[in-house]
Parts: C-alpha cells; structure tokens; sequence
C-alpha cells in the first residue's frame, strides 16, 4: 500500500521547510534508509531518509520551493499503484477503510489545541542534529519559575554528535521542565512549558499531549508516595552504609573526574549533591591522613620481615552512556564492520615544510600549522586522485566533484568532525582560520549541525599528542581517512650520509569496496610530493 510521506518537522522551531535537491526520482526503487532528499529547515540543510520501500510514485514539493510541515512531499508504493486519491486529498479507503474511532481522534485533535491557552508555548525536545532520535539534558540553566526572554539559554542538550546550548524561542515565566537534568527522551516529547505566571499547567499538558499527559499524571501519582530524592537522585551507599542523593550529572562529572561523593557535601534539596557541588568540591587532606596512620600501624605491627599485600575494597559503578558515546560506538561500529578496511602508512621529510612554516608565520597575522599544510596537501591530491573521493552506494558509488575535509576535534564528551567545505579552493591561511574557527566553536558548544554533515574525506591528527602513528575508523560515507603522527627528529640517510632529519608517519585507511590499493598508494605518493615541497601548495 502507498506511503504518504510529509514535510518533517526537523527542528522545534520550523514551520515550513524547503527542498534543496532531490537525490531520488519518480520512477526510482527506494530501500529503508536512502536518502530522499536534502531540506533546508529554519537551521540547517538536512539529509532526509526514507522509512518505507518500494518506488517513488510521485513528488510533492519540487526542488527550491518551500512548504509548511507536514505537507505532501512524496509518495511510495508498488510500481504503478493507483495513487489518485492521495493526490486529490484522500485516503486509501478501499484498501483500509476509516474506522469510527479514527474519525473521532481526527476531529478532536483541534479541540484539544484550542485548549491550549493564548501566549502559552509548549517547547519540545529539538531535533538537532540529522541522526538524532533522542536528547540528554546535561544541564538547565534556567528553573520553574524564572523569567525567560526570547534568545535566552535554556538548557545544555546532548545530542548525537555534541552538547549544543539551547536557547528559548518564547519569552514568558518557565512554568513547567519535563525532562530533568541527567534524563534522555526521545525527539519532540515535552521539554519545557513557557507562559504568563499562574497558568493551569496540567491543563496544558491535558492540551498539547493527550493520553500521555494522563500516564505522566498517573506517574507522578506514584512518585508523590515515595520519597522525593529516590525518584530524582542517583542512590549510592558511602563506606559507613549511609546513602548519598546525587544528580545523574554530578555522579557522571564525579566519576571523570575521580572524586569519592562520600566527601562532598550536597547543598541540593535533603543534601542531594548537585552539579554545582562537584565544581567547587575541594579534596580534603583527613582522608590521605587516615590513609597514612593506617599504614604505619599497620607496619608497626608487623613483628618479622614479611610480604605485606595490598587489602582493600573492590567497587564500580554503571555510568550512564551520553547521546554522543552511543552515536559514536554505533557509526563506527557500523564503519568498522561493513566497510573492510585496508591501512597504507608513508613516511614523510618534513624539513622544508618545517623551513616554509616558519617563513610564512614570520609574516604579521598569519598563523598557519603543520595540520593545516597536511589539510591543504590533501585537499589537492584528492583533485589528482577523484577514486579516494567517493562514497560506496550499494548498487554505484558517488564520485564528489567538490572536496569537504572533515577535521576530526576532541571535546569533552567525545569527538567531533567540523568540515572544511570547498577545501581545494581555500589557501593556507584560510584553511587555518576555518579550521580554528570550527574547532573553536566544537568546544565551546556553539557549532550548528550544517558545519559538521558532508564531508567527503576526513584527517584525524594525534601528533599534538606525541603519536607517532596510528590508524583511524573511516568516517562515513567518506571512503578514507588519513590518520597523522607527530613530526620527529631522528637519523635518517641523505645523499648517502646520516644525517638528523624530521620526518612524519601518514597511515590511510581506505574502504576496499571504492579504493583500491594501488589507487590508495599513488595518492600517498602525491600527498608526500606536496608536503615535502610546499612551495606547490602555494600557487
């Protein structure tokens, strides 16, 4: 039977959405997971997937022009299936005939939005990303009962791929928060209520979500008879069998940071410790004390030579997954296991691209680094080399006439992949800027979801770190990823004598379905010509 597909509602703000380009034609077979079409929403442009199988009978809305939410973008069904009465408006009633109950839910729906109170917004959980299914409060940093303007921040959302700042599209009072610190839910439950002081909450949530307002009224039924800090709080028992109240947040910044919650005292409701505690938690020297009378009377009471083994108490703890880890374990899991990897490593004579940095930094307000040359040297390889630029398509594989370098960037919670788009038509000293501008914006949790999709190739560099070599996880649906090590003096042969020389380890890892291994090695040839005469990058 034919699908219907809508215009999605990417983001909790957009109403209407365009299409930027269709990847997918009337006529054309359609599995579950291929990208339809690429939308620009209020944010971001969107690469939009399809749910269904089967061929696309019919396109809604063409590419350039815009529609509100859930207009009719596109249908998929059988191959020469009747869909005129989709077309004129219509269900398939012959097919699935409208029960009474349906007609009933249908015409109610706009009853229970009118009930919503006038100025009263009800503020969902974000899609903020293309493969986000779910978010993580990491933190509010506004509570019930604050004033909120238009453009404040609101919460700190986790996400797939990072921990963006989220900011009110509403002024008002901040009247309800569904989702607590430390909690996850999935994308368009409700995140907050924002409305004039005094407005019947329950009535709101009775208006916006239905039936499952009333399960959330049951639930807090059952909460109401149990203590309040076992439903809010993670429960831990200390050394002396006391129990500690602390927030799912606290416990997992605790944990990174290795800090025995036993210590800290909490200022949250009933001493529950809280983010804030962890903070400004200063270690105390009782415990490294008692640790060290202990040992000494332990020795002092040892009466001939013998082997003293260490005693102590075996303990863990389950630390709750963030949004992020689970995205980053499932693609490259993905990755590792469906793509088969081959790894190529070169080794590189640095000098003159030490000697050419050293002369292009001397130059007032420029900053150029050693990942930015190797950032540029394959940005024009991959022009001599289009094979590495592709992406494995099932049935034909993608060659990418514009080259995006990903630019894999740690950050707290795990990593990132900013790209640098339109690589080969950038300089050096704009390949630095973009590159720092992202990487700033990454850490700081101010980058957009369009500055980390469509990267065509990616670099990982560890040499900061004093890695010399490595290999990396392509980064999908990129075909390679080149993993680079640090610059190291060492002695090396020139001209048939020894001489001290720096030199930098490149590994290639390349998926076999699209590169091959000679393909793979030419293009490590050429990235080594350019780097080891950097005089070429500069024309």
């Amino acid at each position: 039977m034919a699908e219907v597909i809508s215009m999605p509602r990417l983001s909790d703000t957009m109403e209407e959405g365009t299409v930027a380009k269709w990847l997918k034609q009337v006529g054309d077979k359609i599995e579950e997971g291929d990208i339809l079409a690429e939308i620009e929403t209020d944010k971001a442009t969107m690469e939009f997937e399809s749910f269904y199988e089967g061929t696309l009978l019919h396109i809604g809305i063409q590419e350039g022009d815009g529609a509100p939410v859930d207009s009719l973008l596109a249908i998929i069904g059988e191959e020469g299936e009747d869909i005129s009465a989709l077309l004129a408006g219509g269900t398939v009633e012959e097919e699935v005939p409208a029960t009474q109950e349906e007609v009933k839910v249908e015409a109610a729906a706009p009853v229970a939005a009118a009930e919503i109170p006038e100025g009263v917004e009800v503020v969902k959980m974000p899609r903020l990303s293309d493969t986000m299914e779910e978010g993580t409060v990491a933190a509010w940093l506004k509570q019930v009962g604050d004033d909120v303007e238009e453009g404040d921040i609101l919460a700190e959302i986790e996400t797939d791929k990072a921990t963006m700042e989220f900011e009110s599209f509403y002024s008002g009072t901040l009247l309800y928060i569904g989702i607590k610190e430390g909690e996850s839910s999935p994308v368009d439950e409700v995140l907050a209520i924002i409305g004039p002081k005094g407005t019947d909450v329950d009535a709101v949530l009775n208006a916006s979500i239905g039936a499952v307002a009333v399960s959330k009224e049951e639930t807090k039924t059952e909460e109401k008879s149990k203590p309040a800090p076992a439903q809010e709080s993670a429960v831990i028992a200390s050394n002396d069998g006391q129990r500690i109240f602390v927030s799912p947040l606290a416990k997992k910044i605790a944990a990174e940071k290795g800090i025995n919650l036993a210590e800290v005292k909490g200022s949250g409701d009933n001493g529950r410790i809280i983010k804030k505690d962890i903070e400004n938690f200063t270690p105390t020297q009782n415990a490294v004390a008692v640790e060290k009378v202990a040992d000494s009377s332990a020795t002092a009471s040892v009466s001939s030579p013998a082997i003293t083994l260490p005693v102590g108490q075996e303990g863990s703890e389950e630390v709750k997954n963030s949004s992020m880890r689970k995205v980053i374990a499932k693609v490259l899991g993905q990755s590792k296991f469906t793509a088969p990897h081959f790894y190529l490593t070169i080794e590189v004579n640095m000098d003159n691209a030490k000697a050419s940095r050293s002369q292009i930094n001397a130059i007032p307000d420029t900053k150029v680094s050693f990942n930015d040359m190797v950032v540029k040297a394959c940005a024009m390889a991959l022009k001599k080399h289009p094979q590495v630029n592709t992406s494995w398509n099932g049935d034909t594989t993608r060659f990418n006439h514009h080259i995006h370098i990903g630019v894999a960037v740690a950050v707290a919670d795990g990593l990132v992949v900013p790209v640098v788009k339109f690589t080969d038509q950038m300089s050096l000293t704009q390949i630095g800027a973009s590159v720092r501008d992202l990487a700033g914006k990454a850490r700081n949790k101010k980058i957009a979801p369009a500055e980390m999709e469509g990267s065509t190739f990616t670099v990982s560099n560890l040499g900061m770190f004093g890695i010399t070599e490595f290999t990396s996880i392509i980064n999908q649906p990129n075909s390679a990823i080149l993993s680079v090590g640090a610059i190291v003096e060492k002695p090396v042969v020139r001209n048939g004598e020894i001489v001290v020389g720096s030199t930098m380890k490149v590994t290639l890892a390349c998926d076999h379905r699209t590169v091959d291994g000679a393909v793979g090695a030419q293009f490590l040839q050429t990235l080594r010509a350019y780097l080891e005469n950097p005089v070429t990058m500069l024309a």
